[in-house]
C-alpha cells in the first residue's frame, strides 16, 4: 500500500468495465480509480461521467483517465478489455484473439514496476487468467479470475426464486469452468442449514426435475443475456466490485473464483472455477469441497478441456 490509499486501475471501458466503475463508486471501494483504455476518449469521457457524480456519493474517491504507468502505485489491476463474446460463439472462441491482446496489457502492466493484485473478467476467464499469471511472472495467488463468481451468483438467484427464500440464505455453487462444462455442486447445495433435497422433500410443490433446468438456465444465461442485449455487464460487474471490496477490507471471505490448482480436487496447472477464501494477499486458500462421484467425474472432465486449450494457445 502507498500512504494507505487503496488505487485500483481498471483496463478496459467497455460495458463491464464502464459497469464496474459505476459499482466501485456508488459503493465507495476505493480512493483511487483510474481508467485505461486503447480508446483514451472513451476512458476520459467515463472519468468525466463518473466525477460528475461524486457530489452524491458518500465515499471521497478521485477518479482519472491514465495510463500503464499509473498502475505502479496500484493495489488491483483489473483486465475486463479484449473481444467480446458475439452471439453464437462460445466463450473458448475467443482464446487467440484475447490471448494476444493480454500478452501486450499484461506486459505494460508489469513495466509500470506493478507489484500487486490482478483480477481477471475477460472470457475465457479461465485461460486467460492463466495467461496473466504466465506473462506477469506474479506468484499464482495475486492472479485472480472471476471464474464462476457470476454463474454462483446467477445459481443462488433462480434457486432463491424456485424456493421464495432470500438468495443472500441460500449456499450453493457452480465451480468447473466459467462455460459450456460447469457444473453445480449439488452435494453441498443448502437453504440456510437444510439441504435442497429436503426442501423438496418436504413440499409437493417442489420437484428434484426441476433442479436440472434450474442449471441448464444458469449455464446458458450469457447466451439468452447476449440474444436479447448484445452483451451481459451488469451482473459481473457487481460480482468484480464484491472480490474488490474482498481484497482491498481482507475480508477472508470466500467467493467462487478461478484459482489455480495444485493438487486441489485431483488437478494441478490450470486456472478453474472453485471456492476460495480472498484476502488483502489474494488467494489465501482453496476450499476443497467433498463432491460425489459424478461431481469429480464432470469437473475433471470441465479441467481436461481447460488444460487442451492452454497446451493448443502454447501458454
Amino acid at each position: 500500500m502507498k500512504n494507505n490509499i487503496n488505487r485500483v486501475v481498471l483496463v478496459g471501458t467497455g460495458y463491464v468495465g464502464a459497469s464496474y466503475a459505476f459499482a466501485m463508486l456508488n459503493q465507495g471501494l476505493a480512493e483511487e480509480l483510474v481508467l485505461v483504455d486503447l480508446n483514451k476518449d472513451k476512458a476520459e469521457g467515463d472519468a468525466m461521467d463518473l466525477c460528475h457524480g461524486l457530489p452524491f456519493v458518500s465515499t471521497p474517491t478521485k477518479i482519472w483517465f491514465g495510463d500503464y504507468s499509473d498502475c505502479k502505485d496500484a493495489d488491483i489491476v483489473v483486465i475486463t478489455a479484449g473481444a467480446n463474446q458475439k452471439p453464437g460463439e462460445t466463450r473458448l472462441d475467443l482464446v487467440e484473439k484475447n490471448t494476444n491482446i493480454f500478452k501486450g496489457i499484461v506486459s505494460e502492466v508489469m513495466k509500470s514496476g506493478f507489484d500487486g493484485i490482478f483480477m481477471v473478467a475477460t472470457n475465457p476467464v479461465d485461460i486467460l487468467t492463466y495467461a496473466t499469471w504466465k506473462f506477469s511472472g506474479l506468484p499464482k495467488h495475486r492472479i485472480i479470475g472471476s471464474g464462476t463468481i457470476l454463474d454462483t451468483a446467477r445459481f443462488r438467484f433462480l434457486l432463491s426464486d424456485y424456493f421464495s427464500i432470500d438468495p443472500r440464505n441460500v449456499h450453493a455453487y457452480i465451480i468447473g469452468e466459467h462455460g459450456d462444462t460447469e457444473l453445480p455442486v449439488w452435494s453441498n447445495a443448502n437453504i440456510g442449514l437444510k439441504h435442497i433435497s429436503e426442501f423438496i422433500e418436504e413440499n409437493e410443490n417442489y420437484a428434484h426435475e426441476d433442479l436440472e433446468n434450474i442449471f441448464v438456465n444458469v449455464r446458458d444465461a450469457a447466451y439468452q443475456i447476449i440474444n436479447k442485449k448484445g452483451a451481459t455487464y451488469y451482473g459481473i460487474a457487481m460480482g468484480l466490485a464484491r472480490l474488490t471490496k474482498a481484497i482491498l477490507n481482507n475480508e477472508n471471505s470466500i467467493l467462487t473464483i478461478s484459482a489455480h490448482l495444485d493438487g486441489q480436487y485431483g488437478e494441478s496447472d490450470v486456472y478453474i472455477g472453485v471456492p476460495a477464501v480472498i484476502n488483502r494477499d489474494g488467494i489465501r486458500e482453496i476450499i476443497e469441497l467433498e463432491i460425489s462421484e459424478d461431481e469429480k467425474k464432470k469437473f475433471k472432465y470441465s479441467a481436461s478441456v481447460l488444460k487442451d486449450i492452454i497446451k493448443s494457445a502454447n501458454l
